[in-house]
């Protein structure tokens, strides 16, 4: 070992000694107040800086990080105010329907105008039309194998779905499609899919929360029970 490396060696086990005894010291500046005074940093543009101003810097950076999760915390939560009233006009509405062509232009009319979806699709079976969807017509039973995945994992899907499935649930409005969200319903006499589709590819993204989406398919799913026993 050359005595370059031992005086380094000795540099840094001084260095951790100080550390140490400050971290375990916090009052010492308050003994020493004038070191406060004498010590100086290097500043990023050139020149120094106390280690006060130093403190301060980081604490007003700090404050800003805090400030600027807070502004978003905050933003989550006005949109979530906002989903929700949305979503209590919607039951209101729906309580209102008698028929099942009620409840479908109520979904269209307030998804487009409050949710501003640009394509908004269903689907409906019966819980026995899943298990052996061989009875469907054609086009209906390539639906229930294209989502057979999706039924049975029973809860909401957002982001891109693919080719076959979009035109299936979209038709020739697929090729307007860049994100979606799929929403089950289910209930004892319906089982079926929601679908929302969006021209914007990061309006659905696969990373978004589904309690909002889990609670508008339990009111549909409810409210769709109660004016229709599709298939029967």
């Amino acid at each position: 070992m050359t005595l370059q490396t031992e005086q380094a060696d000795e540099a840094s086990d001084m260095e951790l000694a100080v550390a140490e005894y400050l971290a375990a010291n916090p009052a010492f500046f308050e003994r020493h107040e004038s070191l406060l005074l004498e010590l100086r940093l290097p500043h990023v543009n050139g020149g120094s800086v106390s280690l006060l101003e130093r403190q301060l810097a980081a604490l007003r950076k700090e404050c800003a990080r805090h400030q600027q999760r807070f502004d978003e915390l905050v933003e989550v939560g006005r949109n979530n105010d906002l989903l929700i009233s949305r979503l209590h006009q919607m039951t209101l509405s729906l309580m209102d329907t008698t028929e099942l062509d009620e409840v479908l232009n109520v979904l269209e009319d307030q998804l487009h105008a409050e949710f501003k979806a640009d394509y908004v699709e269903l689907r409906l079976f019966t819980p026995a039309e899943l298990e052996d969807p061989s009875a469907l017509e054609s086009s209906e039973e390539k639906a229930v194998s294209h989502f057979k995945t999706f039924f049975q994992q029973n809860r909401p899907r957002c982001g891109d779905l693919s080719q076959a499935q979009l035109e299936t649930l979209f038709g020739l409005e697929a090729e307007e499609i860049n994100s979606a969200v799929l929403i089950p319903l289910k209930s004892e006499s319906i089982s079926g899919i929601m679908a929302i589709g969006s021209s914007d590819e990061q309006r659905f993204r696969q990373d978004m929360g589904t309690d909002f989406l889990n609670r508008l398919g339990e009111i549909v799913s409810k409210r769709l029970e109660m004016v229709s026993e599709p298939g029967a």
